[in-house]
């Protein structure tokens, strides 16, 4: 049961002549009291007559995933199998971070009939948004008490990651077709494989005819070439303490998710094969031996759940989670940070042995606004922020030349731009054929 503000208003009308007439003697009391017992009975018949909300019965319609930033529509449809018609406030209980926003629909529902009542989520954080439960309040006829329950109504969404970086995949896309010869005429050169043979056309390079091919069938035939086609790509996200770091207002996590998926899906169409794993102490997502759409599905269905760890990360066993993924040659690509020299010991341990056995990118989220800092020397304040940004500045080179001096290459850029960044190197060493 509950109260409303018309049953505070009915109370006070009956204080107000007391206080303005100033009258305290018994008779004003008993008035009051009077009063008092007229608005209690006033509330008991109202609340007497409000429709039981316990005889609703429930039922959700609601998408099982979306993506962090789109809106989504929540459906939930309410049967009144009450002998009274409801007439009150619904509030579906969705934790704050599924973005309902004003929660609460005023409804009125007649005996045996069904409403739908719709609510608008825009998510604000990755992983499962849920709602356990949706409170009735059922508003008698005079408006002064209320019947209130609260229902068992269980709702999860899985908000994925948003995939901002997919605006950049059409023009990558484009630049495969042009390598692959879709739009340019094919030719032999490092980083490509045979592909076909086809009739001489005049303008062909004569070293690409098959003398054998063209003796066979009285006609002269050349080869044809396309560049590398199911190549091994590891993408490895460390999602250590250091992944929990917010830069431009973005943990460095999430900028590692857009990267690996704008290579995925660049990969995946290249025709090579891509797998993923985020990595810490443990393996928090695993995906293997998926293609197209599904490749980008599982990708973003296990990045979904995953939030940084506050733990360093376990450096010495990644070899033997890649040697697990495959024992052949590939590109490991790692999304780590590469901030200072301490940080990134365990990293430089095990490089070599990577790098022996693979080609190996190192991908790194900077901070944009470190390099403003040292452009500012304006007072002393100024001048202590410029040394310390230039320090960090020094460290991040640093560390990129060792890892370079093992073999490695390296991929740095402000959270905008290493997504496309990543995908322009990848393009470069499959021109190159380095994969």
């Amino acid at each position: 049961m509950t109260l409303t503000g018309r049953f505070v208003l009915l109370v006070a009308l009956g204080v107000v002549p007391i206080v303005l007439l100033g009258d305290t003697s018994t008779r004003a009391l008993a008035v009051l009291a009077g009063w008092l017992l007229l608005a209690l009975t006033l509330g008991s018949i109202d609340l007497a007559l409000a429709a039981s909300p316990r005889r609703l019965t429930l039922a959700r319609v609601l998408p099982s995933r979306v993506r962090l930033g789109e809106e989504v529509t929540s459906e939930l449809y309410l049967r009144n199998d009450g002998p009274r018609r409801l007439r009150g406030i619904v509030r579906d209980g969705w934790q704050p971070s599924a973005g309902a926003g004003n929660n609460r629909t005023a409804v009125t529902l007649p005996p045996g009939e069904r409403r739908l009542v719709e609510l608008t989520l825009v998510p604000t954080r990755r992983g499962e948004r849920t709602a356990s439960h949706v409170t009735v309040r059922s508003m008698g006829p005079l408006g002064l008490w209320a019947r209130q329950a609260t229902l068992i109504a269980p709702a999860q969404i899985r908000v994925l990651p948003p995939f901002h970086s997919r605006k950049h995949l059409p023009s990558r896309i484009s630049r495969l077709k042009e390598l692959d010869g879709r739009t340019s005429v094919l030719v032999r050169g490092q980083g490509t494989e045979f592909d076909s043979l086809r009739e001489y056309v005049r303008g062909d390079d004569v070293r690409s005819i098959d003398w054998r091919a063209t003796a066979r069938r009285n006609d002269v035939v050349v080869r044809t070439w396309r560049p590398e086609r199911d190549r091994r790509i590891v993408i490895v996200i460390d999602t250590g303490r250091t992944s929990a770091a917010r830069v431009a207002d973005e943990p460095r996590l999430d900028t590692a998710f857009e990267a690996a998926l704008l290579l995925a899906a660049l990969a995946s169409r290249a025709g090579d094969r891509v797998d993923f794993l985020a990595w810490d102490r443990r393996v928090r997502a695993r995906v293997q031996g998926a293609s197209g759409a599904e490749l980008l599905s599982r990708m973003v269905d296990g990045m979904a759940l995953i939030e940084p760890e506050l733990i360093e990360m376990d450096w010495t066993a990644l070899p033997g989670q890649i040697r697990g993924i495959t024992g052949q040659h590939a590109l490991v690509v790692l999304l780590t940070p590469m901030d200072a020299p301490g940080a990134s010991t365990g990293l430089l341990s095990v490089l070599g042995q990577l790098t022996s056995r693979h080609t190996v990118l190192v991908a790194s989220v900077t901070d944009p606004t470190v390099a403003g800092l040292t452009r500012s020397r304006g007072t002393r304040e100024d001048v202590y922020r410029a040394a310390s940004a230039e320090r960090t500045l020094l460290d991040a080179t640093r560390v990129a030349a060792a890892v370079r001096q093992l073999g490695a290459d390296v991929v740095t850029g402000a959270p905008d731009e290493l997504p496309p960044a990543l995908a322009d190197r990848y393009i470069a060493l499959k021109a190159a054929g380095r994969l």
